[in-house]
């Protein structure tokens, strides 16, 4: 059993939005486990929902590269924006990408990897610009897509300068159509996963603990209503969908035109490509998301200062 403390208490409360007495009895009634206080504020109706991604962001940049059927996206942290603007942060995360692409999306392999034009490799280079510019950075993950026949098309949000920005998406499009003709509908289909941040593909790649873990915070919510078993298990089934319409990418409500499902638009794609499409796959970085920043009090450290 883990210990309750006001570290935790506050870290629940940062996740759910709860109270404190809330969060406190929550853990107490969970024996400390973080998660399961989440959803057990869930089934009480104090928490909205389990997790809010992308709470806190740290800096630095998303970059993402294409060539034919293959793309990637890398994600390199610093601890300011204005690293981000810096000429040479840019071109190591711009490089980097592209050694993604060419060599895989394992980070620690990229880390060895030689760094063009140094004699060192990206771990070493990336330890010369945390010499050179005074703060800390870092590789933090890496996305190769590919397919066999067909295009993965990029997108990125927020860009500051090309291939570089704050939220990367890669689509990969399967489809015997030349790739000029899938780069629209693909460019589309990326600029819907950027806002909707979609967690699944399809239906069949759900995670069960995921699904199990859903329908039971909403069999707790409808066994409030005190409506039989046989009418609460048809609410839970009802309610499924709207999770599923929440996190599955094909089921999702397309965000351009507010009514159709994604799985129809691949449709359009399809028609409008004059061969048939599988939306393959699909990769989002958004910078910072799940990072822990740390929060100061500027007038505290002021003060701390003064005393000594």
């Amino acid at each position: 059993m883990a210990e309750v403390t006001a570290a935790l208490v506050k870290e629940l409360r940062e996740k759910t939005g709860a109270g404190m007495m809330d969060c406190k009895r929550a853990l107490g009634e969970t024996q400390g486990d973080l998660e399961g206080a989440v959803d057990w504020l869930r089934k009480k109706g104090l928490a909205a929902a389990a997790k809010k991604a992308g709470r806190v962001a740290s800096e630095g940049l998303v970059g993402v590269a294409v060539a034919g059927n293959a793309g990637a996206l890398v994600e390199v942290n610093a601890e300011t924006d204005f690293v981000a603007r810096n000429e040479t942060f840019q071109n190591f995360v711009r490089t980097v990408t592209q050694l993604a692409l060419a060599k895989g999306d394992d980070v620690e392999a990229l880390k060895t990897a030689p760094f063009p034009g140094t004699g060192r490799t990206v771990g070493e280079e990336l330890t010369h610009m945390i010499a050179t510019v005074g703060e800390n950075m870092n590789l933090r993950r890496a996305r190769r897509l590919t397919v066999g026949k067909g295009a993965v098309v990029a997108y990125m949000h927020s860009a500051l300068a090309p291939g570089l920005g704050k939220i990367g998406v890669l689509v990969a499009l399967e489809s015997t159509a030349p790739a000029d003709k899938l780069g629209a509908g693909g460019r589309s289909l990326a600029m819907h996963v950027a806002a909707a941040n979609p967690r699944y593909l399809d239906m069949a790649s759900v995670d069960a603990k995921d699904l199990e873990r859903e329908r039971g915070v909403l069999r707790e919510q409808a066994k409030a209503s005190g409506k039989p078993d046989a009418i609460i298990d048809k609410m839970v089934e009802g309610r499924l969908k709207k999770f599923y319409e929440d996190t599955v990418l094909l089921e999702q409500v397309y965000v351009v035109d507010g009514e159709s499902k994604v799985a129809k638009v691949v449709e359009s794609v399809a028609k409008d490509s004059g061969a048939p499409v599988k939306l393959a796959g699909f990769a989002r970085f958004a910078l910072g998301e799940g990072i822990e920043k740390e929060r100061t009090d500027f007038a505290a450290e002021v003060a701390a200062v003064a005393k000594r």
